[in-house]
């Protein structure tokens, strides 16, 4: 299986919705557009800032294909899941397949607390149902509120042949660069999860990242992978310590509306998030989000 395209910054992109919180087209091409042009390497639709938990399944189809119609091969576009169970993943699986995703990205299952072997055979099996498919670990223990083991990614990336990467999210990078090493010998293509950490990621040899800030500011998050690729580390770095107060800004507001609240003041036409979530009220928090953004010349 080729996984060479599996690099560079990917982006969880932002689900635009209207008054009836049912998908916007106009506005998710536009966005397809937008990153693009920014300079992503890729789009994965229905991440964690793509509201995934919010949308139906009918709904998740749709958008799925508007995005890869829009996209029009220019760059990747993956499909996230973050079901429970494993019959709807494998379910949301072969739709992302026969829709022509370019790989799934699959996170571990929320509220449960699976032993190692429960989640093995979780990950097996959706890997299974769709045999062609790259298929990426998402490991986001800030969220569900366990880590993926070295050991587990370990035998999954040895084992099952299409699970060919993930993306950790951890923000721990002693264990990201253990996921990397442990599994180097298969070319498994690890995706550092934090923006803060694209360049500590990207030394440690991870591949490239999933970044939030594709959204709203993709210029200054693929300079970061592009001056570390291109050989200048001092560059790398310094786009990395520009971009840092900003995506930082992002924690005091709740989680996941900043996206669109920054995609929002750079002009976007990003929308609400999906209810009950509110976009962020006029006070200290907004107010932080827009100066360090005016700092970092974004608005």
């Amino acid at each position: 299986m080729n996984t060479d395209f599996l690099k560079g910054v990917i982006v969880p992109i932002i689900t635009p919705i209207d008054e009836n919180e049912l998908i916007d087209e106009t506005a998710l091409r536009e966005q397809v557009d937008y990153v693009i042009e920014g300079g992503v390497h890729g789009i994965l639709a229905f991440g964690s800032n793509g509201e995934f938990y919010m949308i139906e399944e009918d709904e998740m189809e749709r958008g799925l294909k508007i995005m890869a119609d829009q996209a029009a091969g220019r760059v990747p576009v993956y499909f996230g899941i973050g079901a429970i169970s494993t019959r709807k993943c494998v379910r949301l699986a072969r739709m992302a397949a026969a829709n022509k995703a370019a790989g799934i990205s699959v996170l571990q299952p929320m509220f449960l607390k699976p032993t190692e072997a429960e989640l093995f055979g979780h990950f097996k099996a959706i890997a299974d149902a769709v045999p062609d498919t790259p298929v990426l670990l998402y490991n986001n223990p800030g969220r569900v509120g366990y880590t993926m083991s070295g050991n587990l990614v370990d035998r999954l990336a040895h084992e099952v042949k299409n699970i060919v990467g993930m993306k950790d999210t951890s923000g721990d990078m002693t264990q990201t660069s253990e996921f990397i090493r442990r599994t180097r010998d298969v070319g498994f293509k690890v995706f550092g999860g934090k923006d803060t950490l694209l360049y500590a990621s990207l030394c440690h040899g991870a591949v490239g990242g999933v970044c939030t800030a594709g959204n709203f500011m993709p210029e200054l998050i693929t300079e970061i992978y592009n001056k570390y690729a291109a050989g200048d580390l001092e560059g790398s770095l310094e786009a990395q310590f520009k971009l840092n107060p900003v995506r930082l800004s992002m924690d005091g507001a709740s989680f996941p509306v900043a996206a669109k609240d920054m995609a929002n003041l750079r002009g976007r036409n990003a929308g609400l998030p999906y209810t009950p979530s509110l976009p962020t009220p006029e006070g200290p928090v907004l107010d932080k989000i827009k100066a360090e953004m005016k700092q970092a010349g974004l608005i």
